[in-house]
């Protein structure tokens, strides 16, 4: 089974920058006015996830929850740190997480659109 996560943005460039320079990802496809809509698709080659996030001319009005969380978990603590190291990097700001499991085992973060990200160190080896 594969799995997508789609979310509407109001700025495709700026989720883009985040996801492919900030976190790492890579940018796997992408579409132009697709019944008013634009797209990209975002994950890691071989894997069987990917994110889309998509923008039209509706202005998104955003009602995430705290505990609406993306968890991403590296396989190598090298990567784990990198990723942290990437974060800080660009001046993102850590926050404490509402569910304090995530507190202890990973850092929290907010992307561009104010949605919670979590980078786990749980399978870390």
């Amino acid at each position: 089974m594969n799995f997508r996560f789609a979310r509407h943005t109001n700025d495709l460039e700026i989720i883009k920058h985040f996801y492919t320079c900030v976190l790492g990802f890579d940018l796997s496809g992408s579409f132009e006015n697709h019944d008013g809509y634009n797209g990209i698709f975002i994950g890691k080659p071989d894997s069987d996830w990917h994110l889309e996030f998509t923008q039209s001319n509706e202005i998104v009005t955003f009602k995430f929850n705290e505990d609406d969380l993306l968890v991403f978990y590296p396989d190598e603590i090298n990567e784990y740190n990198s990723l942290i190291n990437n974060i800080e990097k660009h001046n993102i700001n850590f926050i404490e997480a509402k569910n304090s499991y995530w507190n202890k085992n990973g850092k929290m973060f907010l992307d561009p659109d104010g949605y919670g990200i979590i980078v786990s160190n749980l399978k870390c080896k």
